[in-house]
């Protein structure tokens, strides 16, 4: 199989997904050696699940099958370039590539308009649509020390 055929793969997940009422139109294949290893649709609705998201339901079973928490040997190919949540946990999964199919602008056109986020995130916290509100504790950063500290960790 080829490029082609797994972006191929994730379309027909994104339709099938829709035509079994499970999900949105979002489909996603991570291939490693030339094999798929994982599959994912969109099932945020009927999971009541908001990051049920393709990428991340793929993401999810590639490391569960593998093992591990990155995938730098896998390719991720999804139906439809990737929200600002699934962007990020691509990048923390770290696959050595992604492929996408239909654009932003094409998901914004059937109702999944994802750029209020990207506008969100460089607002002050408090002007936000969701405000958030910076709390400082006594022992803030003791999450943090106690990592730094923890002999047993793994890096990530």
């Amino acid at each position: 199989m080829n490029h082609e055929d797994f972006l191929q793969r994730a379309i027909d997940l994104a339709v099938e997904g829709v035509n079994s009422g499970t999900g949105g139109p979002f489909g996603a294949v991570i291939v490693k050696d030339g094999q798929i290893i994982a599959e994912g649709s969109n099932n945020v609705t009927t999971s009541n699940d908001p990051t049920a998201h393709a990428e991340v339901t793929a993401i999810r079973k590639a490391c569960q099958t593998l093992h591990t928490y990155q995938l730098e040997d896998c390719i991720l190919y999804t139906s439809c370039e990737p929200c600002p949540m699934c962007l990020g946990a691509i990048y923390w999964a770290r696959p050595k590539a992604v492929y996408f199919a239909a654009g932003h602008q094409d998901a914004a056109d059937s109702g999944f308009d994802d750029s209020f986020i990207y506008e969100e995130i460089n607002k002050e916290y408090e002007s936000r649509n969701i405000p958030f509100y910076k709390l400082t504790p006594q022992k803030t950063l003791a999450p943090f020390e106690a990592w730094e500290a923890y002999d047993k960790k793994k890096e990530y």
